[in-house]
């Protein structure tokens, strides 16, 4: 059985609650799937303070890391992963915001390999899908298999045709997401691969030595060609090697 939790960024069971759930109903009815729904307003975190401590010594010095573990050990535990949030004045809700400022060291540091992730932006206009794409580059950068997702619009009282709109988004969403979750092996993206090496060419060469270098020497990143065991093809060492020149030269 496959495991998918979902973070949602609203205080309210409004209509990103309403359109989490529409993705559950058809999720599980292509898969058999363990599924868990995360309210951030449950969680206690403080307003990231920007202290610094994450990046500079490791996250176990972030002075609100409590809540902050637990959500990250439901990420750790899950297959797949769903942020979903409303927009408020164009972008994330601040509870979601928060959340993802206390993960942030991650984008240094990525983990999530291996994982399939999916956003949903939720708001009331209908245009623009700024919530979405900011989600997908968080997913991106924690190191998630990014999916693109999907923005649904809400108005209140919602008429029912905004509502059909809103499960045939997310009928296709969870379609998209099963067979995400069943591939068998995830190639990285070329891009991927030219920030990985252009990261390890600048820790490599970072005085003082910061905690990443730490971190990278730790997992064998900077022996690797990737952040995972993965077989590039050829154009895809030769791309990697071309940017470790690049960055090299950029950080001499």
């Amino acid at each position: 059985m496959k495991r998918v939790t979902a973070f949602i960024g609203s205080a309210r069971k409004k209509g990103t609650y309403l359109a989490v759930q529409e993705f559950e109903k058809s999720l599980k009815k292509n898969d058999d799937i363990d599924f868990d729904n995360v309210f951030l307003n449950d969680y206690h975190l403080a307003f990231c303070t920007g202290c610094k401590l994450c990046f500079d010594r490791g996250e176990q010095f972030c002075p609100h890391h409590d809540d902050r573990d637990a959500l990250l050990e439901k990420m750790a535990q899950s297959d797949g992963v769903v942020f979903a949030s409303p927009s408020y004045a164009f972008n994330v809700s601040g509870r979601m915001k928060n959340f993802i400022d206390h993960i942030a060291f991650i984008y240094h540091r990525p983990r999530f390999f291996r994982k399939t992730f999916t956003a949903i932006g939720v708001q009331f206009v209908p245009f623009g899908n700024q919530v979405q794409k900011y989600l997908e580059g968080v997913g991106s950068n924690l190191g998630f298999d990014v999916l693109r997702g999907a923005t649904v619009i809400t108005p209140e009282p919602l008429p029912q045709e905004r509502l059909a709109d809103l499960r045939a988004k997310m009928t296709k969403l969870a379609h998209r997401f099963s067979e995400k979750l069943d591939e068998e092996s995830m190639n990285p993206p070329v891009l991927e691969i030219i920030k990985f090496r252009m990261a390890r060419s600048g820790l490599e060469r970072s005085e003082p030595r910061l905690y990443d270098y730490d971190y990278y020497r730790a997992m064998g990143w900077f022996a690797s060609d990737y952040y995972y065991d993965v077989h590039l093809n050829p154009a895809q060492k030769a791309i990697g090697a071309l940017a470790d020149v690049c960055g090299r030269l950029l950080f001499k």
